[in-house]
């Protein structure tokens, strides 16, 4: 038997096309390359609020909320003093942060406020509210908080209806304060 390819997986001979995922997956951490850590570190603990849970020395660190091992991974591997991707390039669009209550993602929203961090949007997309913005390297991050299923917009035969609408941010500041 051949060796598997990205053309040719090896699947035992059952086809796996067309069957879904395990139900439970979800996705794990992100790992960012930086140019500067101390910098992607100052913005992700001292703005945002993550804690540090590891450092390797100047080249990487790994930040984590709650107690869990980390969230966010960052290096310097090949990334030190580098510039971001210049426009119409590959590579990561953003990456989301999901906060548990519109609550706590009016008290980020405080935050960037306070550091006087500019946000690229802010969208209501019916299922989720979001904030959008860019870590100190340019990378794309998505703040958001998802409404419970329940309240997700449908359509007549029960289908997902998402939309984007504009965020109304003063109304977001008034949860919680």
């Amino acid at each position: 038997m051949a060796e598997p390819t990205r053309e040719t997986p090896r699947t035992g001979g059952q086809p796996l096309a067309g069957q879904p995922i395990a139900p439970g997956v979800r996705i794990g951490h992100v790992h960012l390359k930086v140019a500067d850590l101390d910098r992607a570190i100052a913005f992700y603990q001292g703005v945002l609020g993550f804690a540090v849970t590891q450092r390797y020395g100047r080249e990487a660190a790994f930040l984590a909320a709650g107690g869990y091992h980390h969230h966010i991974g960052l290096n310097t591997w090949e990334s030190r003093g580098g510039a971001p991707p210049a426009p119409g390039t590959t590579g990561l669009y953003h990456f989301a942060v999901l906060y548990p209550t519109r609550a706590a993602l009016a008290d980020a929203l405080r935050r960037l406020m306070a550091a006087g961090i500019a946000l690229d949007g802010a969208a209501d997309h019916g299922v989720s509210e979001a904030l959008y913005l860019r870590d100190p390297d340019g990378n794309g991050v998505e703040l958001y908080w998802d409404r419970p299923e329940s309240a997700w917009p449908r359509t007549p035969d029960g289908g997902l209806a998402m939309f984007t609408r504009a965020l109304d941010l003063e109304k977001l500041l008034a949860e919680g304060a």
